[in-house]
């Protein structure tokens, strides 16, 4: 009954990725205390990490991959990536996170490379993508290498990162609100939050389904240096709350300079 159980708590938490404690007590008709010894019993199982007031799958290991994510949204991401290629210029040095809506952008930039220009990136795929485009120089941080994500990460990924001046960098979200940006997994927040510090702007790159999404950790706040890049219609970022300022929303669907 015990093992029933606790595979139930990891099945919603791989399902949901987040849940509070209050919200597994309720769907399973758990009392709180048993709620949180299930949750430290998985914890020590490496199953789930606990989170103050809640918990989260195991992120490498039950996140989807690279390559499955590619392929959601697909159309949209494409028409973020070339938005975002025509905001830089040439000269600049650009960072693109990890994720598939910066590959987006890398896409955009071998098809239409800018010259010159200077990327810099945690995310495997796009230094693969583009370091044959002659027009461009290529460089990859150091860090712990998570293959599910295929991105490099932790203190090795920041003190690389440490050395650079970043014009424009490309972040992605796992969810957008009012507030600004969320992911749920500490190292990649670390890691855009340092990439931030560095950049003079930030283009948040999200697609439409992220809209109105909150996941356990908050990344970043709207600012004058910091804007959303999305597909999403007037009506859907109303829809959602996300009702930005003008001077803080890109429309991928408009013409930008």
């Amino acid at each position: 009954m015990i093992r029933k159980r606790r595979d139930e708590v990891a099945s919603l938490l791989s399902q949901f990725r987040y849940l509070p404690v209050s919200e597994l007590c309720r769907r399973l008709r758990i009392s709180e205390a048993t709620a949180r010894r299930d949750l430290a019993a998985l914890e020590r199982e490496r199953r789930i990490t606990r989170t103050y007031g809640g918990a989260l799958s195991d992120y490498n290991a039950n996140f989807p991959s690279f390559r499955q994510r590619q392929t959601a949204n697909a159309a949209a991401k494409r028409q973020i990536g070339r938005a975002a290629r025509d905001l830089l210029k040439p000269g600049q040095t650009c960072y693109l996170d990890g994720g598939t809506t910066p590959f987006a952008v890398a896409e955009a930039l071998r098809e239409n490379p800018i010259s010159p220009l200077t990327v810099v990136t945690c995310n495997i795929p796009c230094a693969e993508l583009l370091a044959p485009v002659e027009a461009l120089q290529v460089y990859l941080l150091g860090g712990r290498f998570l293959a599910r994500q295929s991105v490099l990460l932790g203190d090795a990924a920041r003190r690389s990162l440490g050395h650079w001046h970043i014009d424009v960098a490309f972040l992605g979200a796992e969810g957008v609100t009012a507030e600004g940006s969320w992911n749920s997994q500490e190292e990649i927040i670390r890691l855009q939050r340092a990439a931030a510090r560095r950049s003079v702007r930030v283009i948040l790159c999200a697609d439409a389904t992220k809209l109105g999404q909150r996941t356990p950790f908050f990344v970043l706040p709207w600012s004058d240096s910091i804007h959303l890049l999305t597909e999403a219609t007037p009506a859907r970022l109303r829809a959602a709350g996300v009702d930005l300022p003008k001077d803080h929303l890109i429309r991928a669907s408009e013409k930008t300079a």
